[in-house]
């Protein structure tokens, strides 16, 4: 029986360390001003979010979402023993690409030094747009490839910039202070085994559009012409170029459909608490993550989170985290994790699978 197991994991950070202490000081480039800029601080952010630093990458122009999926991407490689021109398909998760259009898979295939032959042997590449989700989509969309006999080498990247789309002000800090830029990798393949329990054992994916005006970033609307219709440079007219949330309908969502599809994806597998190692929620809030594990009544040595210095990294999140405490020595080879995700859509899902 062929079931899909992970090969490698591999993760990446900017360098720079933003704490709270230093988030009331930056300016809309990101860039520490003598005066404060937006009325938060420490205390404010950790009360409501569990954060208290999160990772930039430079304001200079030269990173984009693919530069870091390529070095997460790299590191999972070689985690895997896995050449890069080995890999058949790519798999982006981000909701932050480095252009419109083409998606950033292919940015990152060239990165990679993958790109077209000329002899048409070049791998496929998706770019998916679940948001926080992201990567619990990808993983489900990479299993069924691998199951299919599609593909056999599937590098799954979630990566995220989010540092340059942010409000740094008073009218922003809900948003702003939450997120920050990263990117997680993994490497999937085949394995030929008896075992149903072995390598991904479940995966879930679900949706609610009528959440969708609750989490969003406009940007531009395609609708009007120019479909960039306001002044960027002017904070009176840019409000749609930053991120919106309802917080409060978002945390009460995320609680909830986190909780059923974890006690979801245990009721379908027939599996309990006993039988996973770890938990790992999605990071977008340490408190939204509290309460799910209190509420699905989660063992608490069971969970694994990196909100606290890395941020919400969005579709990064998830391979981040498992990769940061592989690297820790907590999370070994073989331990089975059961990730359950929510985000902007409303998407959620749940996957089981062993590291």
């Amino acid at each position: 029986m062929i079931r899909t197991q992970v090969l490698g994991i591999g993760s990446y950070v900017p360098d720079r360390v933003v704490t709270n202490e230093e988030i009331p000081f930056l300016d809309q480039h990101h860039v520490r001003q003598e005066t404060q800029q937006t009325e938060t601080n420490d205390a404010w952010i950790q009360q409501r979010t569990g954060i208290r630093e999160r990772r930039y990458v430079p304001n200079d122009g030269t990173v984009g979402t693919s530069d870091l999926a390529l070095q997460a991407a790299q590191r999972a490689l070689a985690d895997a023993g896995v050449a890069a021109r080995d890999v058949d398909c790519i798999i982006f998760a981000t909701l932050s690409p480095d252009i419109h259009f083409p998606g950033s898979a292919v940015f990152l295939q060239d990165k990679l030094g993958i790109a077209g032959d000329g002899k048409g042997s070049s791998c496929a590449c998706f770019d998916i747009r679940q948001q926080c989700s992201g990567f619990v989509y990808g993983l489900q969309m990479a299993d069924a490839f691998i199951k299919a006999g599609m593909y056999k080498r599937v590098l799954l990247v979630g990566a995220e910039v989010h540092s340059h789309s942010l409000d740094f002000s008073t009218r922003g800090r809900d948003v702003m202070v939450l997120f920050g830029d990263g990117a997680g990798a993994m490497v999937l393949g085949p394995q030929d085994t008896d075992d149903a329990r072995a390598g991904v054992l479940y995966t879930d994916c679900r949706a609610d559009g009528s959440g969708a005006w609750n989490l969003y970033l406009k940007l531009y609307d395609i609708k009007k012409a120019p479909y960039v219709y306001y002044n960027a440079l002017d904070r009176a007219q840019n409000l749609d170029s930053h991120p919106q949330m309802d917080g409060k309908r978002v945390f009460l969502h995320a609680v909830r459909n986190m909780v059923l599809s974890a006690q979801k994806a245990l009721a379908d597998s027939g599996l309990t608490w006993n039988d996973i190692t770890w938990f790992v929620p999605h990071q977008a809030n340490l408190r939204i993550n509290e309460k799910v594990v209190e509420v699905a009544g989660i063992p608490a040595d069971k969970v694994l989170n990196t909100i606290q210095f890395y941020g919400n990294t969005t579709a990064a999140t998830v391979p981040l985290t498992i990769d940061y405490w592989k690297q820790q020595g907590k999370v070994k080879k073989g331990d089975r994790v059961l990730a359950t995700v929510f985000g902007a859509g409303f998407t959620w899902g749940s996957a089981i699978f062993q590291v």
